[in-house]
């Protein structure tokens, strides 16, 4: 449905901007009015990206200049029509970005964003050095229409228009769609979107892919349009920084963004750099520096969440759509662990685990095993290694020494997105939600590991919220949710990838009383799904009424393994941890 009405606006938007260029016939405001859409796409090229993912690229100038080159190079050269130019620019374009994003995903922040801009900085450098310091496309006189040349200039605002929707409806599909929640939930958490099982380093090439053919398109038809490509017009810093800050005026994440942003600051600058350009050469440059600096201090996410804001100033902000429908009516056996899939009666097992970082010995020589449907409880001091154990349990770290096993599979090595399809789910000891979408959508990222259509991902997301209890505030932003909620939900999202194994660490930390019941019920219920749950806590108390057995850490090594009955009582476990107090005060603890 959202699809549906973004289309018809889109449509709509096109009418009436097609109908106001007919009314014009001054060739300056209509070769504008052809930029306008070309740049817009740009930053639609930008947000895609960048928007979505939260690694912010200064290097879209590298997929723009290659798409005008290539569109320029096959009509002087090779009489390529740019029918076919632009098409390839776009091939060129998302290859060329996919090529660039596959060893610099490998870099996080500022490093990424400066890798980004050597790229076309490069590719500025090569082109002069090949010779191609001015490359003019050659007039084509006979059937002109054939190679893109007319004479009536409203053709062109039609053409420009044209693949600005198709970016547009391209952008809206993708972002209601699997790729979008992901690489939104990329954005906000990315180790709680690895955990999840989203592969996020496929998902972070496809959408640079996808992002920098939209930008060879743009390039490859600015070129026809110019009709002449120099390396400074087309791979300069300005390129890139003006497409970021497109989107970034307009609102980045959203379709309209850079729409807005397109339309309100092309035109400004380029009438006042063809009225000031004499006195002021670098007013283009001031206009966008003036324009993020705006932003930042006015609306650091854009217009349209400031206007959001105005419209709706006590509710928290929802970006991306739900994908799916909540379903009130499903049954929470859907979660079950099937029989078929029980092969052996350990479910994991861990041999001579070891991990160091520099001489501190975290992991030591660690073995121990879990039982199919075991609820088992890791106990010990505070640095006794309890959390780095899940992470090399689910892939966040690499141990260097020892082996894990997962139903007879081995998990070393495996990143966490892989572990995650095996059976393996996790939440974390700070909470790690995804606050700008919903909380329904929060559990449908979880869900997407376990499920080929959005159907099933309801289905899953809708069961792993009933259990926990929170399917009346589905619709809510994950951002409005209490402490006790938030546990809830990162529980619901690992539900939902109907996993064999949870990994629950500290979940009931914070937590008041009655809070650490609503919890303690949902594990068990999860236990008589025949889902197996691991789990780190230092509420004692609740753990000894909850486990059926704890294994007990002390400087990364197993001190000892037993029923809560004959941990509570050994004196080795009394002296490291529990201390002879907390036994007196809880003398009667089974």
């Amino acid at each position: 449905m959202n699809l549906k009405r973004d289309i018809l606006s889109i449509g709509l938007f096109c009418l009436v901007y097609s109908i106001l260029a007919l009314f014009i016939d001054n060739s300056y405001y209509l070769l504008l009015m052809t930029i306008v859409p070309i740049w817009a796409m740009m930053g639609m090229s930008w947000n895609l990206f960048s928007g979505y993912s939260g690694l912010i690229s200064f290097g879209h100038a590298a997929f723009f200049g290659l798409g005008a080159y290539l569109v320029a190079i096959l009509l002087g050269n090779w009489n390529v029509s740019p029918w076919i130019g632009v098409p390839l620019a776009g091939v060129l374009g998302g290859l060329a970005a996919a090529l660039v994003g596959i060893p610099t995903f490998r870099l996080r922040g500022h490093y990424f964003a400066l890798a980004m801009l050597a790229y076309p900085l490069a590719l500025l450098y090569i082109f002069e050095w090949l010779g191609f310091q001015e490359l003019a496309l050659p007039m084509k006189r006979e059937a002109p229409a054939l190679f893109m040349q007319f004479e009536n200039q409203h053709i062109y605002v039609f053409i420009a228009l044209f693949l600005l929707a198709m970016a547009m409806v391209v952008t809206s599909f993708l972002s209601r769609s699997r790729f979008g929640m992901s690489l939104l939930a990329l954005k906000q958490d990315e180790e709680a979107a690895e955990a999840s099982g989203i592969n996020t380093h496929m998902w972070k090439v496809f959408a640079i892919a996808i992002s920098g053919a939209l930008a060879g398109v743009a390039g490859g038809f600015y070129a026809v349009v110019l009709l002449v490509v120099t390396p400074l017009a087309v791979f300069g810093m300005l390129v890139s920084a003006q497409a970021l800050v497109i989107a970034m005026f307009g609102g980045v994440g959203t379709l309209w963004g850079p729409i807005i942003g397109a339309f309100i600051l092309v035109p400004l600058s380029e009438i006042l750099y063809a009225q000031y350009a004499a006195d002021f050469p670098g007013i283009q440059g001031v206009i966008y520096g003036v324009a993020i600096m705006t932003v930042i201090l006015v609306a650091p996410e854009g217009v349209i969440w400031k206007i959001k804001t105005w419209l709706r100033p006590k509710q928290a902000r929802v970006i991306g759509a739900t994908t799916c429908q909540l379903n009130t009516l499903v049954n929470e056996d859907i979660l079950a662990v099937e029989q078929s899939d029980i092969k052996t009666n350990d479910i994991l097992k861990v041999e001579n685990l070891s991990k160091a970082f520099g001489g501190l010995k975290a992991i030591q020589n660690l073995s121990f095993s879990v039982q199919q449907g075991e609820l088992l409880g890791v106990i010990g001091p505070n640095g006794a290694g309890k959390t780095t154990l899940f992470n090399l349990l689910n892939g966040f770290q690499t141990p260097d020494a020892g082996t894990v096993t997962f139903r007879d599979k081995p998990l070393k090595k495996l990143r966490p997105n892989k572990i995650c399809h095996l059976g393996v789910a996790r939440t974390f000891q700070v909470p790690k939600p995804f606050t700008r979408i919903s909380v329904f959508d929060n559990v449908v990222v979880g869900a997407y590991v376990r499920s080929r259509t959005n159907h099933e991902a309801s289905e899953l997301a809708s069961a792993a919220l009933k259990l926990v209890g929170l399917q009346a505030l589905a619709n809510s932003p994950a951002a409005n949710l209490t402490n006790r909620e938030l546990r809830l939900m990162e529980l619901a999202r690992a539900l939902a990838s109907k996993p064999a194994l949870i990994l629950v660490d500290e979940i009931l930390a914070g937590l008041d009383s009655a809070a650490t019941k609503a919890v303690v019920h949902a594990l068990k219920k999860v236990t008589t799904l025949g889902i197996t749950i691991v789990i780190i806590e230092h509420s004692m108390k609740t753990m000894v009424e909850l486990v059926d057995r704890f294994i007990v850490l002390d400087h990364g090594a197993l001190l000892t393994e037993g029923s809560p009955e004959n941990i509570v009582k050994d004196e080795k476990v009394i002296e490291a941890y529990l201390g002879k107090k907390w036994l007196e005060a809880n003398a009667e603890v089974k």
